[in-house]
């Protein structure tokens, strides 16, 4: 995987928003709030319609011809893109890690799928990293204290965390908390919540009480699949504490920073 230093600097570039799977038909919000946030920073944004999945579900699962035809889906719809921002770091290591993978002995596709792995970027990652924007100049209305969930692949393979915290600590009002074990899985991976749902409920179970034990009220996450897993078993908990996505929190400040 190329790091950010190693590709080409996207400042002053289009950029083509992948929203996701679970984005795209839960929160569909997250999603606008990736294209205020941009649009605010003066970065022009478009939506290539004919997105559909990376193929990361049917490549975890074994089935790696089925993802390949996904996976080129996702070239033919990007192939126009000068830059590829996605909220999502599970997604975006799909593309990173997997896509040279898929495509190493396809001379008809490898070629694009290098250069889509050279011009994408997770959405934290490339506020900070790529365009070099630490503070978005976000005020929340009410003092808020927020702990942060460390997703997987985004940590693991992208080495994701400190951008976010970055971003949501220049927030005004934002004060951030320790959350115990934030580096450990919520239990859900995919399919692996459904495969073996006993071992991932207990994983959930004690990300739960590690979350009611944190100061924070709010748990941030940059992944839409730990949030939908973690809110979850908040709820069946009956906690009051909820998980958000980065980008709706430092969206929410710039509706408040506008008033």
């Amino acid at each position: 995987m190329e790091n950010s230093s190693d590709r080409p600097s996207p400042q002053g570039k289009k950029v083509s928003l992948f929203v996701t799977c679970i984005v795209d038909m839960i929160y569909p919000d997250t999603g606008m709030s990736v294209v205020s946030i941009l649009e605010h920073l003066g970065v022009q944004v478009d939506f290539p319609m004919a997105q559909t999945c990376c193929g990361q579900p049917a490549y975890n699962s074994g089935y790696h011809n089925e993802a390949k035809q996904v996976a080129i889906q996702f070239l033919k719809a990007f192939k126009d893109a000068e830059v590829i921002v996605t909220p999502s770091g599970s997604c975006a290591a799909m593309v990173l890690h997997e896509y040279p993978v898929l495509f190493e002995d396809d001379p008809q596709w490898q070629a694009e799928a290098q250069r889509i792995v050279s011009i994408t970027w997770e959405f934290t990652e490339f506020l900070v990293e790529g365009l070099g924007v630490t503070d978005i100049k976000a005020r929340l209305a009410q003092p808020a204290t927020f702990a942060f969930h460390d997703a997987c692949h985004g940590m693991r393979l992208l080495g994701l965390g400190k951008a976010a915290r970055t971003l949501l600590g220049n927030v005004e009002n934002a004060t951030i908390a320790d959350l115990n074990e934030c580096e450990v899985c919520c239990g859900f991976g995919g399919l692996f919540s459904v495969k073996m749902p006993d071992i991932s409920n207990a994983m959930l179970q004690k990300k739960v009480n590690n979350i009611n034990a944190s100061t924070a009220s709010t748990i941030v996450t940059g992944d839409a699949s730990c949030l939908t897993q973690m809110n979850g078993g908040l709820s069946r908990n009956g906690s009051t504490k909820k998980v958000r996505h980065i980008a709706d929190v430092l969206a929410e400040g710039l509706t408040e920073e506008r008033k």
